[in-house]
């Protein structure tokens, strides 16, 4: 799914119903109404908007597909939903009530031919694996794969992953480092970049924005396809509008018509 501009994607995570946004993958604070939100950043211009439902592996369920359709009725842009996708009717129910792409992190690792059978049933745009890397140096790239809101290590190698993830078929990967996750201190480079040149696919840098320079930095030396952020946007410091110009402004193609 490779376009010929960078997108800029708020993310939406999801726990009770709320948007929160924490720190490390904890420290949740309430931020907002999830349909309110979607609608705002769809007029504020985003170019796909996520919505991970952050605790539905951790307590076992599925996402909560009301909601994600009340969202996809509201808006006009692509919608990307992750979490407690387990199995190939939940990806197609997601996407039967319009959902555009499904992410996928704990189902994946435990049921990596679902990747394959989802891409070959539903198309690999339409399937992104979701990689939460924590850093361990015992392995061979120095970051492991965590599932479950990063409550549990896996031993598995973050690019190893990635490049078997290319294999398995999807058609995106969205990295987030736990070290990096809501501290506003900038993306984790070699983990986007690594993922990059490991797979070949389009990468959703996530996790780290804070200031302007973090969006660009992803996509000129962690080769970004996409930047996707929450904090920043949740908390009105940064604006889509702002991110598209400063990114056209050092040369990075975006969609300001959006």
């Amino acid at each position: 799914m490779a376009e010929d501009y960078v997108r800029v994607i708020p993310c939406l995570d999801i726990k009770d119903g709320r948007v929160v946004k924490g720190i490390h993958f904890v420290d949740l604070r309430d931020a907002a109404d999830p349909v309110e939100a979607a609608v705002a950043y769809d007029q504020g211009g985003a170019d796909e908007i996520a919505f991970l439902d952050i605790s539905a592996s951790l307590e076992n369920r599925a996402t909560i597909r009301e909601l994600a359709l009340r969202v996809c009725e509201a808006i006009s842009v692509p919608f990307i939903v992750g979490g407690g996708i387990g199995s190939l009717e939940d990806v197609e129910k997601l996407l039967d009530a319009g959902v555009s792409a499904v992410s996928m992190n704990t189902a994946a690792i435990g049921q990596p031919e679902l990747v394959r059978e989802a891409s070959a049933a539903f198309g690999s745009e339409r399937i992104i694996v979701a990689i939460d890397g924590k850093r361990n140096v015992e392995l061979p790239s120095g970051y492991e794969v965590v599932t479950h809101g990063g409550t549990r290590g896996t031993g598995r190698d973050a690019l190893e992953w990635a490049a078997r993830v290319a294999e398995l078929g999807a058609g995106q990967i969205l990295p987030t480092s736990m070290e990096t996750d809501g501290v506003k201190t900038g993306y984790d480079i070699p983990l986007t970049r690594g993922c990059a040149e490991a797979s070949g696919l389009p990468i959703i840098a996530s996790g780290g924005a804070g200031e302007l320079e973090h969006f660009y930095e992803v996509v000129a030396e962690g080769k970004a396809a996409a930047v996707l952020a929450a904090s920043v946007f949740h908390f009105g410091e940064i604006s889509i509008r702002e991110v598209k110009e400063y990114l056209a402004e050092r040369g990075v193609a975006v969609r300001l018509d959006r």
